[in-house]
């Protein structure tokens, strides 16, 4: 829907127990809370997968391929620019508050948290507004549909936007489960509540610029739970220290994470928006649906990483590379077990799958396989860019997800013509596996880990860890 993993999907312990703790198990983390905790946030993610699932196929069923490609088309150029609208917070949050927590600076915990959301705000509001002036200039390219659902589209930027805000800051203050369900459950839940009272209850024609109305209602919702999980799990310490500023840090540290956070989502939608640019909106809706149900193969890592981000960062802190190492490997083997037990039977059900979308929607069957390939790649190489932004190497980052970016879209451009969806599907792959060999490489010569579940105990003495 309206969100990605990728970025956002991290969390930290609650305060009264940090996830690495002082009592060192299996090099200097513990497997037991490691593995609960990604259980949980994994049962969460399971269950939001099936109402996610449940408000695609209804959108797709309802609205049709033509209307569904137009929702899906907007969401795509929606979801990019909430991400740019983030200003990469999301990400440098869950860096910032752990890090603050333990050296017990509750004033710059404050500060970083009311700077990020004040920041976010403006730039969504500005970006929508920029969005809206556009389209008013463009409004004669467009079908009178497709052009609403862009104009209600742009309400959603800095809803979404302050929603992943808020809800990493949830996870840094260790709500995994407060944080994800209101923005995964009830949003979705939501959504298909009033996709159902509108069209099979009520019997409203619903197209796409109602499915775009159900889904900033259901954001907008989904935003004022998490706000109140925030507000539950916030330290007490914070309501009695004043805010204190350090703006260009959180600047300087935020700015190649905007680029992460912008392009990351931009490569999961490339192929949709390169359809839909050269006038294949069907093509664009039925890629949506085989590129969505790829990513539940995605699910575990993304359950993971929900454990993995602030273990990794006190870990690197602490300057415990052994225990950074075994953590990179028993992760990388929970999301590769994980990801292949999801991809295999998607692989083999792919095309029944997808004609529950409709008839028209098997199509993707080809693509939807080729991206599965690429899913069981990733999961195999671990979560190399939280490794990467939780070391301090975010800028090394940015650079290589905007390379690939940039290979996604000039492979994408060169093959759909000749092979439409399989060809966009066959770019994205490329840019992905191109993504973790480089990130891979460099983390072994920069850090002296290996970022893969062979990796086993390998470890190289001569590595810089800082």
């Amino acid at each position: 829907m309206g969100s990605d993993e990728g970025p956002g999907s991290v969390t930290q312990a609650a305060a009264a127990g940090p996830i690495v703790s002082q009592r060192v198990v299996a090099g200097g983390f513990m497997p037991a809370r490691l593995a609960r905790g990604s259980a949980a946030a994994l049962s969460v993610f399971i269950a939001s997968a099936g109402l996610a699932y449940c408000a695609q196929l209804s959108i797709a069923r309802i609205v049709g391929p033509d209307g569904y490609g137009q929702y899906a088309y907007v969401v795509a150029w929606m979801t990019i620019l909430a991400y740019l609208s983030a200003l990469g917070f999301d990400v440098s949050l869950l860096r910032f508050v752990p890090a603050y927590r333990s050296q017990g600076a509750y004033g710059l915990m404050r500060g970083v948290i009311r700077y990020a959301q004040r920041m976010v705000v403006i730039a969504g509001v500005g970006i929508a507004l920029l969005g809206v002036a556009g389209l008013a200039a463009w409004s004669g390219r467009l079908s009178p549909e497709l052009r609403l659902t862009f104009l209600i589209g742009f309400g959603a930027v800095p809803i979404w936007a302050l929603l992943w805000i808020r809800c990493s800051i949830a996870r840094a203050f260790g709500g995994v489960v407060l944080a994800l369900a209101p923005e995964r459950i009830a949003r979705d839940a939501l959504l298909l509540c009033l996709l159902g009272l509108a069209g099979p209850v009520l019997g409203w024609r619903v197209g796409a610029p109602a499915a775009m109305g159900a889904t900033l209602i259901s954001s907008a919702v989904a935003l004022g739970l998490v706000s109140l999980s925030v507000r539950r799990l916030r330290s007490p310490q914070l309501a009695y220290v004043a805010p204190v500023q350090a703006s260009m840090t959180w600047l300087l540290a935020a700015a190649p994470l905007v680029l992460i956070g912008t392009v990351e989502p931009l490569m999961n939608r490339t192929g949709v928006v390169l359809l839909g640019w050269a006038g294949d909106i069907r093509g664009a809706g039925i890629y949506a649906v085989a590129f969505n149900v790829s990513f539940l193969a995605v699910l575990p890592r993304t359950a993971v990483n929900a454990l993995f981000a602030p273990a990794a960062s006190e870990l690197f802190a602490r300057d415990d590379r052994s225990g950074l190492q075994a953590l990179i490997v028993r992760t990388s083997a929970w999301t590769l077990a994980g990801t292949l037990g999801i991809a295999l039977p998607l692989w083999f059900l792919a095309e029944p799958i997808l004609a529950w979308f409709g008839h028209d929607f098997a199509a993707g069957t080809g693509a939807l396989r080729i991206l599965l390939i690429g899913q069981v790649i990733a999961a195999g190489a671990g979560s190399q860019l939280y490794l990467l932004t939780m070391t301090g190497h975010e800028r090394v980052a940015a650079l290589l997800v905007v390379l690939s970016a940039a290979v996604n879209v000039l492979v994408g451009v060169a093959l759909i013509p000749s092979f439409g969806l399989r060809g966009a599907a066959i770019a994205t792959t490329m840019a992905f596996v191109a993504w973790n060999i480089a990130m891979g490489l460099f983390i072994w010569r920069r850090l002296g880990l290996l970022p893969s579940v062979f990796a086993g105990g390998h470890l190289r003495s001569d590595a810089r860890t800082r």
